[in-house]
């Protein structure tokens, strides 16, 4: 087994460093490569006016499963980002729900319903090309989360947001309890 270096950032993240000749410059030759075609099909989605400036793909063992962009335009459905899109392609194709053995490559960084996508799918590795502002300058608005905590700078949620209680509640929670038994999840 060859030697690898453990390094932690100051931000608290760790890099596992392969003592491999080479190998860094082959995984970010990798995700270059991939990252483009991402950067590509955003290019490919606002040319034939499907959506917005974003592109995904998904890849398993080195080869491209499936390559996606934006189509919120396409499909009339404010959901289908390329993320999404992506990985429900990769997931029909592949016939699965679950997407451990596979990574994705966004051009730009995922909303957090993209990100929840992409957890929620198991994937095990997100490269994402541009930052959030980039798409927030020119109009985009993906802080979502903010915008629901009203924290957002750029946007405030226009919706009123109220956890049921009463019997609403206890209905609600009671169908997990009462379905349990027939979901064994991954």
């Amino acid at each position: 087994m060859e030697d690898v270096n453990v390094v932690e950032a100051k931000d608290g993240t760790i890099s596992v460093a392969s003592a491999f000749a080479g190998h860094q410059e082959a995984v970010q030759d990798r995700d270059h490569k991939f990252l483009t075609r991402a950067v590509e099909e955003a290019y490919n989605g606002v040319d034939c006016g499907d959506g917005g400036p974003f592109g995904a793909v998904v890849v398993r063992n080195n080869e491209v499963v499936v390559s996606c962009h934006n189509m919120v335009l396409n499909k009339t459905d404010p959901t289908a980002h390329a993320e999404v899109t992506a990985i429900r392609e990769a997931c029909k194709k592949l016939n699965k729900i679950e997407l451990s053995d596979c990574e994705i490559y966004a051009s730009c960084e995922p909303c957090p319903m993209c990100f929840g996508a992409i957890h929620l799918s198991r994937i095990k590795r997100l490269v994402y090309g541009a930052k959030a502002e980039a798409a927030i300058a020119i109009g985009f608005d993906d802080f979502i989360a903010d915008a629901l905590r009203g924290t957002g700078f750029y946007q405030k949620a226009n919706l009123e947001i109220k956890k049921a209680d009463g019997s609403g509640a206890v209905i609600a929670e009671e169908v997990f309890e009462k379905t349990k038994s027939k979901f064994a999840m991954y």
